[in-house]
């Protein structure tokens, strides 16, 4: 798994309790996105609106626990970003 994605994985770990919810995805890609797309965490593309990151939240969650694991993410990411 790419140092990529666990950055971007830390990044968006709000509270860094080593999962993400859905709630610190959207919140942070609100906030944090255009900071990660400018420093090349995150494709411009990547950055997307609430629907967008909820869609993300949603596609990574594999085990449906409502929670995501670096691995589930970084499997996601890494995937969809080419990394």
């Amino acid at each position: 798994m790419s140092d990529k994605a666990r950055t971007l994985f830390d990044a968006l770990d709000l509270d860094q309790d080593g999962t993400l919810t859905r709630a610190e995805v959207i919140s942070a890609l609100r906030a944090k996105g255009p900071t990660l797309a400018a420093r090349g965490v995150i494709p411009v593309w990547g950055v997307g609106d609430d629907d967008a990151s909820s869609a993300l939240f949603d596609e990574a969650d594999l085990n449906g626990d409502r929670l995501l694991t670096f691995e589930e993410f970084a499997a996601l990411v890494d995937r969809r970003f080419g990394w």
